[in-house]
């Protein structure tokens, strides 16, 4: 039966919606695209987190300052423990993680920890490992795992969300802990930081709290103190670390924000200051003499690499730093760590110092 006009049109009408429906579907859905998965993975961080730390190993994987960074860090690998979980398990994280996100939560006295992470994973093998340890408990939807890690504090519980996602958390109940997600009010901030930061690979996003000031009040690392700089950081509501390799270099932003112009325009000149000072400190004549030549042009090229500006995002302002961590600096800090302690002569003991006259009594020494 041949159809009329208006079946035509009617036809077509019903394709072109099906098309559009399936495009948006598809881009509600998809995981094939990489900004995609990202997303539906921050959108699982528990909207009143402090903390969110993000990495995308898989973009990190075919980069030069990888292949630098494992060159210096301590190989897993070597570890007897963890290369008998790779005969058990068949994962390695060198190979098999893709991405992962961390997020802590300040509650009070209490911090919580959530960690999903996506990745090639052999579901039945991981959890005949996590088996050994006891029978999982039935939470909900989710069969979790709960495990007893030495270097933390509190049990951990472990559960597959899916055969490539898996969520570890601190907290003793796992499905309150990611339906805490699901505010959508508390998403619009985080998503802001989330945009911003689109297309790195590596990224810490910190939001203001009472455990932030007092990390700044305390002393950093080599006992520096500074109560200006503290108070500074104290008015920053927001601030991110964002790393990116370029090259054999990484670059690494860092930016705080806060609603206060006087606040941002002084830590923008403090920082300058520090950078200004450190410089004419490794010209002095003097130190250039005492330090190791490789060293003082580690450290300056990283002192000449900074940029930092002051950014006016209408109510928000922003200081931004921007540093390159070079392989020479990785060198340098690599020599630093294996480097044998420096011994003081003068707490040598008396017997191993070679003396001519040691062994002579006073009489003989007058003459």
């Amino acid at each position: 039966m041949p159809l009329t006009k208006r079946k035509k049109i009617a036809l077509a009408v019903a394709f072109a919606f099906l098309f559009v429906a399936g495009l948006l579907l598809a881009r509600r859905f998809s995981t094939d695209s990489d900004a995609s998965e990202r997303q539906q993975l921050l959108q699982l961080v528990p909207t009143e987190s402090t903390a969110v730390i993000f990495l995308d190993l898989e973009q990190f994987r075919n980069s030069p300052f990888l292949a630098k960074l494992y060159s210096w860090a301590p190989l897993a690998s070597e570890d007897a423990e963890y290369a008998q979980f790779v005969r058990d398990t068949g994962f390695s994280y060198e190979r098999d993680l893709k991405k992962l996100v961390v997020a802590i939560s300040n509650n009070g006295a209490t911090t919580n920890l959530l960690a999903i992470a996506d990745g090639k994973f052999d579901r039945r093998r991981i959890e005949a490992f996590l088996n050994h340890g006891g029978q999982p408990a039935q939470q909900g939807r989710w069969k979790v795992f709960h495990l007893n890690a030495a270097s933390h504090d509190k049990p951990l519980s472990l559960s597959f969300l899916s055969d490539d996602r898996i969520a570890i958390t601190d907290s003793e109940n796992l499905p309150a802990t990611l339906a805490s997600a699901t505010v959508e009010s508390g998403h619009a901030e985080w998503n802001a930081h989330y945009q911003r930061l689109a297309g790195t690979p590596l990224f810490a996003v910190l939001r203001q709290d009472s455990s932030m000031q007092n990390a700044f009040n305390s002393a950093t690392p080599g006992g520096f103190r500074s109560p200006q700089l503290s108070t500074l950081l104290s008015q920053l509501q927001w601030i991110s670390i964002a790393g990116k390799p370029e090259g054999d270099q990484l670059r690494l932003v860092a930016e705080g924000e806060c609603l206060s112009e006087p606040a941002t325009s002084q830590l923008r000149d403090f920082l300058q200051g520090i950078v200004m000072l450190a410089q004419n400190g490794l010209n002095n004549p003097k130190l250039r003499k005492q330090m190791n030549p490789d060293e003082r042009d580690a450290y300056l090229e990283i002192l000449k690499s900074a940029d930092i500006q002051k950014i006016d995002r209408g109510e928000w302002k922003s200081v931004r730093v921007v540093l390159a961590i070079t392989p020479r600096f990785l060198d340098m800090a690599r020599a630093s760590a294996i480097a044998p302690p420096a011994t003081d002569s003068s707490s040598q003991p008396e017997t191993s110092k070679k003396n001519p006259t040691s062994g002579k009594t006073k009489a003989q020494k007058k003459k």
